[in-house]
């Protein structure tokens, strides 16, 4: 864990209770070990969706598509998102849990692998979220910054690895080198890269947010 256990458990204990139709979806998500957003990471990716108003959001990593359901529910009316996931477990469960939404004309849920997919994509998405294998985020970045739409965000959820990516790459464990050095990669490109403002925030499991200027207006 990257944050104080005594500050997550605080901020945890300000949220307030949620009780709607996708609470039994995360419940069992969380229950089940599905790798859904945390508690903490799903707030400020509303307050995200609420201030950004996207009427097209690109998901990478749909699992049971809890956070594709969540985002949809705070979108402007009209707004539609397609989310990827290659796990046919988990297609199977997405399927489920959007059409006992009623969300089948919100939501298109892309199968395969998403790198694939993410080529095969063309328009602009107002925001992305990449919340899928970490080891193929960087692999993602290229396709994604050129679907983001300018003055769009992508939110990129888990990139702080439980702090292993702080680490030097010699003390993280040898099967976990390879994710560590493309992570820091990763991040190092949202960073550095001139058309890109990013913030990395310690919490949930760390995630980075990164808006694409609008370069015509440069």
């Amino acid at each position: 864990m990257i944050v104080d256990l005594n500050i997550t458990e605080y901020i945890r204990s300000l949220m307030k209770e949620e009780k709607n139709d996708l609470s039994h979806i995360e419940s069992e998500a969380r229950v089940n070990h599905v790798p859904i957003v945390k508690p903490e990471t799903k707030e400020l990716l509303r307050t995200l969706v609420l201030l950004k108003k996207p009427m097209k959001i690109l998901e990478v990593g749909a699992a049971v598509g809890f956070s594709s359901l969540y985002m949809n529910s705070y979108q402007p009316e009209g707004g539609t998102i397609i989310t990827i996931e290659r796990n046919e477990k988990r297609i199977k469960k997405a399927k489920e849990n959007i059409k006992n939404q009623g969300k089948e004309e919100q939501i298109t849920l892309l199968e395969g692998d998403a790198i694939e997919i993410l080529k095969g994509l063309d328009g602009s998405f107002d925001l992305i979220f990449v919340d899928a294998a970490k080891g193929q985020y960087i692999h993602f970045l290229p396709d994604v910054l050129r679907l983001l739409a300018p003055d769009g965000f992508l939110f990129s959820d888990n990139v702080l690895q439980d702090g292993d990516v702080l680490e030097s790459r010699f003390a993280v464990t040898r099967r976990n080198r390879t994710i560590h050095s493309r992570m820091r990669e990763y991040l190092t490109m949202l960073t550095h890269t001139p058309e890109l403002t990013t913030s990395v925030i310690p919490i949930g499991d760390g995630v980075s947010l990164t808006m694409k200027k609008n370069t015509e207006e440069m």
